[in-house]
């Protein structure tokens, strides 16, 4: 997954190797797997973050790229009356401590229930990442 992102630490997605996706948990049933934002490599002010910086930043973000979206996610039309509340290749929300956190070669991914998405947003880079 580390080769996802350039050199500003946005995510490419079309650069993801479809090996990788092949080994990616497919999520069973209303859940969705999710790839934490992981941010940048420097400061806004140049500094090169360390490793260890950069994957606690990972590991506390309430961002991530919708990577795969289960089979019935979204299909309960009492829960959720107005349609999907996201697709696959979407920028989410969700809670700190929602989820599963999976390890996988290169960084994490998440795996929600499908009502645990807070919001959809266009950038990352919108949110304050503490």
């Amino acid at each position: 997954m580390k080769d996802a992102y350039d050199d500003d630490g946005k995510l490419a997605p079309e650069s993801i190797d479809s090996t990788v996706l092949d080994r990616i948990p497919r999520p069973t049933g209303w859940r969705v797997v999710l790839l934490p934002y992981r941010g940048a490599k420097k400061s806004k002010g140049g500094i090169v973050l360390a490793d260890q910086t950069v994957e606690r930043n990972q590991l506390t973000t309430v961002c991530a790229y919708v990577l795969r979206i289960g089979d019935l996610a979204y299909k309960d039309e009492a829960k959720f009356p107005n349609g999907p509340w996201c697709k696959e290749g979407d920028w989410v929300v969700f809670g700190r401590y929602a989820g599963a956190r999976i390890g996988i070669d290169g960084g994490e991914i998440r795996i929600l229930n499908d009502d645990e998405i807070l919001a959809v947003i266009n950038d990352p880079e919108d949110i304050l990442h503490m």
